[in-house]
């Protein structure tokens, strides 16, 4: 299985930061860490939904609807 990369400097620290947030705190989802990244990383709106995509597609084992 491919990974996919973010494209965007911000969008790749972001993930990056959440990966390094579960690390530490492996008892966490990703989601909770997704507001914080929002911010810290000024992302926008379009970033954020890629964001929040990718690590439900993570979180679901990458599998698609389509």
């Amino acid at each position: 299985m491919a990974t996919v990369m973010p494209e965007g400097e911000r969008i790749r620290r972001a993930v990056k930061w959440i990966s390094a947030q579960l690390t530490e705190h492996p008892e966490k989802s990703p989601q909770s860490f997704l507001n914080d990244a929002v911010m810290r990383f000024d992302l926008s709106p379009k970033e954020a939904d890629f964001l929040l995509d990718f690590y439900r597609k993570a979180e679901s084992g990458g599998e698609s609807d389509s």
